[in-house]
């Protein structure tokens, strides 16, 4: 959920020291409007800054709801000075929240293309300060938010291998985790699946291999499957677009993963208009 620490930063950000513009009487209503087609999200957050400022908030769509250009998705009313002291901070924060909701169903629906099955997720390259925000909007937009932070799951990346080899790493973090917590493998070359599933990998991560490297990767997998006797999933990784998510899909993988999701979905166009 939003704190009131977190709305208080962004707001204070904006209204400064001392604010002449918005220094208007009067009660108004507003209405926050798509100006195009898109997915909602970040509502709450946006409600947030208003309720804050003691706005009352009359309407809203819901989080994954998808939206036409011209349809209103929050409606406000309250102080003339207050609405629009609250209005650019919402707008930005609803903005960037649907682009992510936005490109987080497009890359789900690509993916559907070729399989019902597997996931779409979201990665830790988020913007400081606002992973609670876009990792909602990848969740309204139809996929999975992944690790929400470094305790949410071992992750063994190419620096720990380097360090001290796939297995000894793997055999390290795996011993100093609670039996709750998967261990994640992240691997460069499909030779190296079996080794990471064998060491004790709940999951392994194919990072930046092109659709076919990755279907020879799925392919050893299974062949090791029923000597590990257990499931361990598959995710792609690297380097993945809207455009090939329907590739890697039919590749076999459980989950894809697009860092793009939250670092570079284009903000969704929205205009806030008070009567």
């Amino acid at each position: 959920m939003i704190s009131d620490s977190q709305v208080e930063a962004w707001v204070r950000e904006d209204v400064g020291h001392h604010d002449v513009t918005n220094q208007l009487p009067g009660k108004t209503t507003g209405h926050l409007i798509a100006t195009e087609c898109g997915v909602a999200a970040g509502l709450d957050a946006a409600t947030a800054v208003f309720e804050y400022l003691d706005v009352t908030v009359t309407d809203s769509a819901d989080a994954g709801d998808r939206i036409n250009s011209g349809e209103t998705i929050l409606a406000v009313e309250g102080p003339v000075r207050d609405v629009l002291r609250g209005e650019r901070v919402a707008v930005n924060i609803a903005a960037h929240a649907s682009g992510v909701a936005t490109q987080t169903r497009r890359a789900v629906e690509a993916a559907r293309a070729e399989s019902d099955d597997v996931q779409v997720a979201g990665t830790r390259k988020t913007t400081p300060g606002l992973r609670g925000v876009e990792k909602r909007a990848v969740a309204a937009g139809g996929g999975d938010t992944h690790r929400l932070n470094l305790s949410h799951m071992v992750m063994v990346k190419d620096n720990h291998i380097a360090e001290i080899g796939l297995e000894p790493a793997i055999k390290r973090l795996r011993e100093r985790t609670s039996f709750a917590t998967n261990v994640e493998v992240e691997i460069e070359t499909p030779m190296d699946v079996p080794r990471a599933a064998k060491a004790g990998a709940d999951i392994v991560l194919l990072d930046n291999m092109d659709p076919d490297t990755t279907a020879v990767a799925v392919d050893r997998l299974h062949e090791t499957a029923t000597e590990c006797n257990r499931t361990v999933l598959v995710e792609a990784s690297g380097g993945i677009t809207i455009e090939t998510v329907p590739h890697y899909a039919a590749t076999g993988v459980d989950i894809i993963s697009l860092g793009s999701l939250t670092h570079s979905a284009p903000a969704l166009d929205l205009s806030f208009r008070t009567v």
